[in-house]
């Protein structure tokens, strides 16, 4: 597999801050009927917890669009995306070592995530890895997960650090946050054009058409990434892998910040503060990971570009 650094997409799905505009300070006229209608949603829904992992329920601001039209919608751009790398020559075949061991490792925590999301039952899990050298990963709607090349290799990612990684991105789609940050866009269009995206009319219509491309710009707030950092830790104990290597996972990523910021970084900042927060819900889970069966076979990472001789192209 070569890996190609050309190969960017601002895939935007390791976030940090809230970006939607118009949602701060007093809320106009027309989101008010918005907030009423999410606030609603959101009454209806339970919250959400198991083994004292409590993450409450589900935004309101979700039940403004379409989780079915999402989900078709992320579909579409993974399969682009994976035609535009294969095209580059950069799509991991079946049978690359990276790509077999990421799949072995999703399959593990998978079957976990449905009390999280009743629809993660019927979704078309798919992981694939990306050559490049781009520190970055992704899980859109739907159970569509990719790694870039750079995350394993820059990293040299333990299986135990990549189920954290895999397992926060999960967490993404089970909770729903990109159809979060679209109820919540729509809202801010006011509720006209909310009710036509509720029923596929006029603007709302051509907003929901137009998912496809959002989905890659998306940024999730500060709730969000912490809501994930949370459940991922826990999809990965009950899957058999260390909660500690959440911890190690971002004290290599504030590593790999010290030179040109990684992408992943720019979306995910770190820090003492999440590092700390990571230490203090390990022991929400540390129990669960005592409990789990632990993975039959264990995988490494890929060698170092520098460690690999020039002719080699595929692993």
């Amino acid at each position: 597999m070569k890996t190609d650094h050309d190969l960017r997409v601002p895939l935007g799905h390791w976030c940090a801050g809230c970006s939607c505009a118009g949602l701060g300070g007093r809320p106009s006229r027309r989101l008010f009927g918005a907030a009423l209608l999410a606030g609603g949603a959101a009454a209806a829904w339970p919250a959400l917890a198991r083994d004292g992992v409590d993450v409450g329920p589900p935004s309101g601001f979700s039940r403004l669009v379409s989780a079915d039209q999402i989900e078709q919608a992320a579909t579409q751009q993974y399969a682009q995306l994976r035609q535009q790398a294969a095209q580059k020559g950069a799509l991991a075949p079946d049978g690359n070592p990276q790509v077999l061991r990421l799949r072995a490792i999703a399959k593990r925590i998978i079957p976990y995530t449905y009390e999280w999301n009743e629809r993660a039952r019927q979704w078309r899990w798919e992981v694939n890895v990306i050559g490049s050298k781009q520190i970055n990963a992704f899980c859109m709607p739907g159970g569509k997960i990719a790694f870039y090349y750079g995350i394993l290799e820059q990293l040299q990612l333990s299986d135990d650090e990549v189920a954290m990684v895999m397992g926060h991105e999960m967490t993404h789609a089970l909770r729903e946050h990109a159809r979060e940050r679209m109820g919540k866009t729509a809202a801010t269009r006011g509720a006209i054009e909310i009710g036509a995206a509720l029923f596929g009319l006029g603007n709302g219509g051509r907003y929901l058409a137009d998912m496809g491309g959002q989905l890659l710009t998306l940024k999730f707030g500060r709730e969000d990434e912490s809501e994930a950092d949370l459940v991922g830790l826990e999809l990965a104990a009950r899957a058999g892998y260390d909660p500690h290597a959440g911890v190690t996972l971002w004290q290599k990523m504030a590593a790999a910040n010290k030179g040109a910021p990684p992408q992943w970084m720019s979306t995910h900042p770190s820090g003492p503060t999440r590092i700390r927060d990571l230490e203090s819900n390990i022991p929400k889970v540390e129990g669960l990971y005592q409990r789990a069966e632990r993975p039959a076979q264990v995988f490494a990472p890929p060698p170092r570009a520098a460690a690999r001789p020039a002719s080699v192209q595929e692993e």
